[in-house]
């Protein structure tokens, strides 16, 4: 879900070439959902191989990420681990709003309403941890760092720029500024077209968000950010505080001194301390490797086109790309010996 940020954050439009040789960290789980719920059927079920199988993510991974790649831009994939108690109250919630969904869409395919199909199926998309499993030994396969998290990636994202060993991190969404990452981008995707719920194709481009920019424009400190994160609602308290945006919020907290007169001023059904003590305490991995390698072909292929039924010479076609790529990488560091 995310927290709502967006008429708080200023963006600043990237080009590709700004991104090229930079490390960004990417939110698997983020992308993966992208995928899931975009890559589909006309009537919403997802891509899936001759074993029934769901490929949409793999599909998505190959696409996008070999894309990137091929930009020189230099990807660390980071994953999700266990989410704090309070999310998991969460989950439960979503789990039934996804079985309602699946109920709906399975009354529609009964009546054979690829329209309504289509709009149930993407609500009840679920990321299992066979699906995880499978997209990174891909990604392994296809010579990415692929970072495990303790906790939330969010959070993994956020330490790794703060120490320096990621220029950003990639999300559509902005928790990871909660988590004090200086730095964020989104729309990391080469597409540039993204359809909006209304059904309108809209044309994107990669944006940066600083966070030092964010606090200066707003007049807030990192602490004031997290209080009107938790204001608006984030996954831990998903509706926020009932009548409570992002403008209102912001007003709120630069009036009242501190934490606890902000929260006693309002309403709210959860417990704004617990929530706060989630951010601030978020576990993350601080001993860890991010080394590039060269794409393994042959693992690739095994994975993509024997396991899973991708055309043959569309994989191809792709590692030749990588290949060349490498080619020219390679040449380009001899040529400084010449």
């Amino acid at each position: 879900m995310g927290v709502k940020l967006s008429s708080l954050v200023e963006k600043k439009r990237l080009t590709f070439e700004d991104l090229v040789k930079r490390r960004i960290a990417v939110d698997f789980s983020n992308s993966a959902y992208q995928f899931l719920s975009s890559i589909r059927q006309p009537d919403g079920t997802p891509l899936m191989d001759t074993k029934g199988r769901v490929t949409s993510h793999l599909v998505g991974i190959w696409s996008r990420f070999t894309n990137l790649i091929q930009k020189d831009i230099k990807l660390i994939m980071v994953l999700d681990g266990i989410p704090p108690e309070q999310k998991g109250r969460e989950t439960s919630r979503r789990s039934e709003r996804k079985s309602e969904a699946k109920e709906k869409f399975e009354q529609a395919q009964e009546e054979g309403d690829e329209e309504m199909m289509s709009r149930y199926a993407k609500q009840f998309t679920i990321l299992t941890q066979e699906m995880v499993a499978e997209a990174k030994e891909l990604m392994e396969a296809m010579g990415l760092p692929v970072l495990q998290a303790p906790s939330e990636a969010d959070a993994q994202m956020a330490y790794l720029n703060k120490q320096g060993d990621v220029w950003a991190c990639a999300s559509s969404d902005y928790d990871s500024l909660i988590h004090g990452a200086p730095r964020m981008v989104t729309n990391l995707t080469l597409s540039q077209r993204r359809k909006l719920p209304s059904g309108v194709t809209v044309k994107t481009y990669p944006e940066m968000i600083e966070l030092n920019d964010l606090l200066k424009m707003n007049g807030i400190t990192q602490d004031q950010l997290m209080y009107i994160a938790i204001l608006t609602g984030t996954d831990y308290n998903p509706n926020g505080v009932h009548g409570i945006g992002p403008k209102k919020a912001l007003k709120l907290v630069k009036e009242k001194k501190n934490p606890q007169e902000i929260f006693q001023s309002v309403e709210c059904d959860f417990d704004w301390k617990e929530i706060l003590d989630v951010f601030k305490k978020m576990p993350v991995q601080k001993k860890y490797s991010l080394t590039w390698k060269e794409c393994n072909e042959e693992r690739v292929k095994k994975i993509l086109v024997d396991d899973h039924d991708f055309a043959e010479e569309r994989v191809d076609a792709v590692l030749q790309k990588l290949g060349k790529k490498s080619q020219e990488r390679e040449q380009k560091g001899l040529s400084g010996w010449v």
